[in-house]
């Protein structure tokens, strides 16, 4: 089991850095997600649609966020801008622990939402600085596997709260949640800052706005990450109502996912060597995710509670499978189709597609899903597979348009230590 968890981890130095940086923050992110719902309405006193309203608005702006912040990131440095973010962040989970009003709660949630977003995309361009291109699907694979790693143990805690279901237990875990990003700003402080560079004149300030290929591709990765719901709400709301399986059987969702996840996206992300290769692995996706949701379709069936459960976890797998091939592959076509001296706004843009699958995905796939039943479930698996298969076309398309300019060499400033 040790040689298994050192596999999981990436060389020392800076990755290390960052994987531990990551490893806090999903820690934190665990416990928030498992408890949010309950603090908010319990120790914050909102209601559930004052929650539902300000977590929507909150991402919204999140959304909006990620380009700019990217981009700040691109002409300030990554490592400073990453710190500076990991530092808002903890300033927002704390703000959570006192604020007891919806417009409280609204502006620490914004902040949240802003922070988290530009975050990942300013760790995604210091990471794309550090090392060298055909380690960056490896080394990000790397971290994936910390994430979820982390995660599982934040939810344990999160678990722990709400067992005893007291306001002082959820104070405890957002207090926990904050530290978190205090500690991932450290250790992002650690690691050695990169090279930035300034704009040519006449070049667009967002440029990434005007890379339509670029805009293509993050759009058919924001469509294939619809999966996310299937694991967190829509499968449980159809295991409940839908199924023999007993409720306990929900848990098992998750439980397969971040497993799975965890011990093998880095075996699977080795296959994954350039465009094509990942081009490849982002097909392969489509057709697990398929797989996934006719298996999950069959569960219609009157079936028995245990053999239910048996394929419930069979459907859970294929998900998995189908989410670390997509993970390997879009990791490598947003790495490789992003110019050098702009990838945190590229980042940044191509990280908006978490942000649309939630904001979008609970009203479309419950309605799809739990409205249509097995054939919904059918439809949602072709949609996985025809998207896709798009991915070769559009990558082509892509290497296409950047031959033109790939002589193109802004100047070199230093980052200024943060």
């Amino acid at each position: 089991m040790s040689s298994r968890l050192g596999q999981m981890l990436p060389p020392a130095g800076a990755p290390r850095d960052l994987a531990m940086a990551q490893l806090a923050n999903s820690v934190g992110d665990g416990a928030f997600v498992v408890t949010s719902a309950l603090f908010f309405t319990r120790v914050v006193g909102l209601s559930t649609a004052e929650v539902g309203l300000g977590l929507t608005v909150a991402w919204l702006a999140g959304f909006l966020a990620g380009v700019p912040l990217g981009n700040l990131a691109d002409r300030r440095g990554a490592r400073g801008t990453a710190v500076l973010l990991a530092l808002t962040t903890a300033s927002a989970v704390a703000a959570f622990l006192v604020v007891r009003s919806f417009a409280g709660f609204l502006i620490a949630a914004i902040v949240y939402a802003c922070s988290q977003t530009g975050l990942t995309a300013a760790r995604q361009a210091l990471l794309a600085g550090l090392v060298q291109p055909a380690e960056r699907t490896r080394i990000r694979a790397f971290l994936q596997s910390t994430v979820n790693a982390g995660l599982a143990v934040g939810a344990l805690l999160g678990g722990v709260a709400l067992r005893f279901d007291t306001q002082a237990a959820y104070l405890v875990v957002f207090g926990i949640d904050a530290v978190s990003f205090l500690v991932a700003a450290g250790l992002i402080h650690r690691v050695p800052p990169i090279a930035v560079r300034v704009r040519s004149a006449g070049e667009p300030r967002l440029a990434v706005l005007h890379d339509r290929p670029y805009a293509v591709l993050a759009l058919i990765n924001a469509i294939m990450l619809l999966f996310m719901p299937l694991i967190s709400l829509v499968g449980p709301l159809w295991i409940v109502t839908r199924t023999n399986a007993p409720s306990w059987v929900v848990a098992s969702l998750m439980i397969v996912n971040t497993i799975g996840v965890t011990l093998f996206q880095v075996r699977v992300a080795r296959a994954v060597k350039d465009l094509r290769t990942a081009t490849r692995s982002v097909r392969y996706a489509g057709l697990a995710m398929l797989a996934a949701c006719g298996v999950f379709a069959t569960t219609a069936a009157n079936l028995s509670a245990t053999v239910t459960a048996g394929v419930l976890v069979v459907a859970a797998a294929l998900l998995t499978l189908g989410e670390m091939k997509l993970a390997s592959g879009a990791w490598e076509i947003s790495f490789g189709l992003a110019p050098a001296d702009k990838q945190g706004q590229y980042q940044g843009f191509f990280g908006t597609g978490p942000a649309v699958a939630r904001m979008l995905g609970p009203a479309l796939l419950t309605t799809v899903i739990l409205g249509w039943g097995p054939i919904g479930w059918l439809i949602v698996g072709a949609l996985f597979l025809g998207t896709s298969c798009t991915t070769g076309p559009a990558v082509r398309w892509a290497v296409r348009t950047r031959a033109v300019n790939e002589d193109a060499t802004p100047s070199l400033v230093e980052e200024n230590a943060a």
